[in-house]
């Protein structure tokens, strides 16, 4: 009577101790919660009645249907909207405890941290395969290029146990189909000219602009002979690549892009200019005064190749008046990829997940890059970039998580592999954020490519990670064949690379 009358979402609970052991039936009958469970110790039991065991409250959950997840003292609905019902003081500490989901974090692990992955859903990737209904169904869809829509995706997100290890098998079964058993990877060079900008971003540690907001290192704009010096010594020492971004920098204009262009092109003529966010296309067009697409045949003109696919975060706008409020809007970023693409510019696509963000967020994001690319084929790649947390602003102040949980790593990669089929087929793992153990997991989990040797970084850095300098080719060709699977050095592009540069 309760779940009739109540709405929907209204949290019922029957502590499982008083329940006289009808566990299913009060299941069936509709609650969603047993309350604060205490684990029975020879000090204390619980005067009224025992508990059951866990293990015992899980199997009578699963009997019934349903999966035993534990969660904080806030119910998961209030954790989602923390900033509305969580005191500030706290709501740091609590969104310690806590996943995408508003639940207990499964495990303490947290990207760019130098420690090993958790090995808690090893079992279940493990066992037999189990192709359960609902889940099994939408893997079927998934698998056959069907579009999945916004709750069919959160589904895959929210998959615990069994459940989760049929879609990390399921998604990697679809890698092995799409692409085989090669991994790629590509020999490129980071080149961030400038860590100086005007912009509040409140994820990002790299960008130095007021002083209350400094966190690592100085401020600096590279001189133009010390991006070519950078340029000739990549080549020199075996890149394809090159890939630029910096700050938008208060004294750049789109003449600032178009001259670091020349000077890649003379410093390397044959080298690969992979550079510019959409947020760089967009304050560079502004201040030119030129239609985006103007300024991306300019660009061309002078030897840009692509364009990485940053400055995406979370492709929706109720993330992004949190995390980026004075950056690009959704469509906006959206937009000019799509003018790039047109252009004859193929690009990246990313998604930087785990901070302010939940379920539905991330399934818009996978929705919106599948339509882009239905319509344009201009990606080359998706790249999930987990939050690194330990100087982002936000996570300073209490506002933030510590990142995803690698369960939910994991389901970042498989579900893009699920939900972006057929229709973009190459899947990045970042190394930097997780890890060489965090790619190999998620390489057996959907992923195909191990992004790039990088040489230098200093973005992920710059925010705590302990991962990032370089990863020559020979360690990440090692890595590769750790795992059973055949590297193979690409290009940008993903065509093969000439004998005499490999």
């Amino acid at each position: 009577v309760e779940r009739l009358l109540f709405d929907p979402d209204m949290n019922i609970q029957a502590p499982p101790n008083l329940s006289g052991g009808l566990l299913k039936p009060l299941v069936d009958a509709g609650i969603n919660d047993w309350g604060g469970v205490s684990p029975v110790t020879p000090d204390f039991v619980n005067p009224e009645a025992p508990w059951p065991h866990l293990d015992l409250l899980g199997q009578a959950t699963r009997a019934a249907g349903k999966r035993l997840v534990e969660r904080v003292a806030v119910y998961p609905a209030y954790v989602r909207a923390a900033s509305r019902w969580v005191d500030p003081a706290l709501s740091g500490k609590l969104l310690d405890l806590v996943d995408a989901d508003g639940f207990a974090r499964s495990d303490d692990w947290s990207p760019g941290l130098q420690s090993a992955p958790p090995d808690k859903e090893a079992a279940w990737l493990s066992a037999p395969a189990v192709q359960a209904g609902e889940v099994g169904r939408l893997l079927a869809k998934a698998a056959r290029g069907a579009s999945l829509d916004e709750a069919e995706t959160v589904r895959l997100f929210r998959t615990r146990g069994e459940d989760f290890a049929a879609v990390c098998r399921a998604a990697d079964e679809l890698r092995r189909e799409v692409c085989g058993d090669t991994v790629s990877y590509v020999v490129t060079r980071n080149i961030n000219y400038t860590n100086i900008c005007s912009f509040k971003c409140q994820f990002c540690a790299f960008s130095k602009g007021k002083l209350s907001e400094n966190l690592r290192g100085r401020p600096y704009d590279l001189p133009m002979e010390e991006v070519a010096a950078r340029v000739r010594e990549a080549w020199a020492r075996g890149a394809t690549e090159v890939c630029m971004q910096g700050g938008i920098h208060p004294s750049y204009t789109g003449q600032k892009y178009l001259d670091l262009c020349k000077v890649v092109k003379a410093a390397a003529p044959g080298i690969h200019l992979h550079a510019f966010s959409p947020l760089e296309i967009s304050q560079g067009a502004a201040t030119l005064k030129l239609p985006v697409p103007e300024f991306l045949t300019a660009l061309k003109a002078e030897g840009l190749d692509t364009l990485p696919g940053t400055a995406a975060e979370i492709l929706d706008d109720e993330v992004r008046r949190v995390i980026c409020p004075d950056k690009l809007c959704t469509a906006e970023w959206l937009s000019i990829m799509k003018a790039a693409h047109r252009t004859g510019l193929r690009s990246t696509a990313t998604i930087m997940f785990g901070h302010v963000d939940g379920y539905r967020h991330w399934a818009r994001h996978l929705l919106r890059i599948r339509e882009l690319q239905g319509e344009t084929g201009g990606f080359t790649e998706f790249v999930p970039l987990p939050f690194v947390h330990m100087e982002a602003p936000i996570y300073l102040k209490g506002r933030s998580r510590r990142g995803p949980t690698f369960r939910e790593v994991r389901l970042m990669h498989a579900a893009a592999r699920l939900a972006l089929h057929p229709h973009l087929t190459s899947i990045q793992v970042s190394w930097v954020k997780l890890g060489a153990e965090g790619a190999q997991a998620c390489l057996n989990g959907g992923a195909n490519d191990l992004g790039g040797t990088l040489m230098d970084e200093s973005i992920s850095r710059a925010a705590g990670a302990a991962h990032g300098q370089e990863l020559p080719p020979q360690e990440m060709e090692a890595l590769i064949r750790s795992i059973g699977r055949a590297p193979r050095q690409r290009t940008t592009l993903y065509g093969e690379v000439a004998p005499a540069v490999r």
